[in-house]
């Protein structure tokens, strides 16, 4: 136990000395070297690729000899559990999720979360 309040004791004393020793230090603004204009330039080349958008509402194993059995009326179970939030896809990439809507006597869908970019750009490698 003693031992236990020396370590304790060592950890104060080091923390009260770097609170001692910190200084105030003023950093530079960062400055963009980049030409904003060839960035934009950059960015408008990739801007105009088309990509597929897809939204899937849930997944389903069957065996082959119950998927040639399929006909008009049958019901596939799938995973997910009705009121669940839809996987919005871009290229096979899970991107958002949302809800169903319907406008126009079209259906829609509605984004409720979408993924940070760091979380999109992770999942690529």
């Amino acid at each position: 136990m003693a031992n236990d309040q020396d370590t304790m004791d060592e950890w104060a004393a080091a923390m009260a000395e770097a609170e001692t020793d910190a200084k105030a230090v003023e950093l530079e603004e960062l400055q963009d070297d980049r030409d904003s204009a060839v960035d934009k330039r950059k960015l408008d080349t990739i801007l105009d690729i088309p990509v597929t958008i897809s939204m899937e509402v849930g997944r389903a194993k069957i065996s082959i000899r119950n998927l040639l059995q399929l006909n008009q009326g049958s019901v596939v179970e799938l995973e997910r559990i009705a009121g669940e939030p839809l996987d919005v896809l871009v290229n096979g990439t899970l991107i958002a999720h949302g809800e169903v809507v319907v406008v126009n006597d079209k259906f829609g869908i509605r984004l409720t979360d979408v993924i940070s970019q760091i979380e999109r750009i992770k999942k690529l490698r």
